[in-house]
């Protein structure tokens, strides 16, 4: 019997990225690439106009973002599958992926083998995280959560705000925030707040738009 064929859904704000993912997958026989999408308002209206197998999301989209493109979707068509391809390795992009309800995560660096594969597995109702995407997601699962308050005052630290101009913003006293931000430090396990913006940044807690 011949394979059926996966119907594919590719989101990606990069023309080139997108054209490139078409091209590639357009040469496996069992692959049908039914649309792509620049933005994740697009690809939530693809999907509910052509419901696909499989659909390869990017994390960084505008007008709508990846994690809630997909949360769109599933409130939709909570069968969905969906695989993040995306240059973010941050344990917080990730865990918030998977829990949006993606099956696969992939850095853009990995080889088409690898694409194919996951593609294979997740339309086959499996998950396909890579091992150093794991490592990451455990750190992740194992870490101290951050409270709204203190992820608020963790942004504001990584744009260069003073405690004096965070309080502000925030409309809370200065030792309020002194608080909040000796709370982050010790969860984040740093010493002082250019490492805090740092980490910040590494683990997907934080981006700069």
């Amino acid at each position: 019997m011949a394979e059926a064929t996966i119907r594919i859904l590719v989101v990606d704000d990069h023309h080139i990225v997108r054209q490139g993912l078409v091209a590639l997958l357009s040469t496996v026989s069992d692959f049908e690439v039914v649309a792509e999408a620049g933005d994740g308002v697009e690809a939530v209206q693809l999907h509910r106009n052509l419901r696909p197998d499989v659909t390869i999301m990017d994390l960084r989209l505008p007008q709508m973002g990846g994690v809630d493109a997909i949360v769109a979707i599933r409130a939709e068509a909570p069968q969905a599958r969906f695989i993040v391809l995306t240059t973010f390795d941050g344990d917080e992009d990730i865990y918030r992926a998977l829990q949006a309800g993606a099956k696969g995560y992939l850095l853009k660096g990995m080889n088409a083998g690898e694409l194919t594969d996951a593609i294979r597995t997740v339309h086959a109702g499996r998950t396909r995280i890579p091992s150093v995407v794991a490592e990451r997601l455990a750190e992740r699962v194992s870490g101290t959560e951050l409270t709204t308050r203190e992820l608020e005052v963790l942004r504001l630290i990584v744009q260069g705000h003073s405690n004096k101009e965070i309080g502000n913003q925030l409309h809370i006293s200065e030792a309020t925030v002194k608080t909040h931000i000796n709370n982050l430090l010790s969860k984040l396990g740093v010493s002082d707040r250019t490492q805090a913006a740092t980490t910040a940044l590494q683990r997907g807690l934080v981006h700069l738009d």
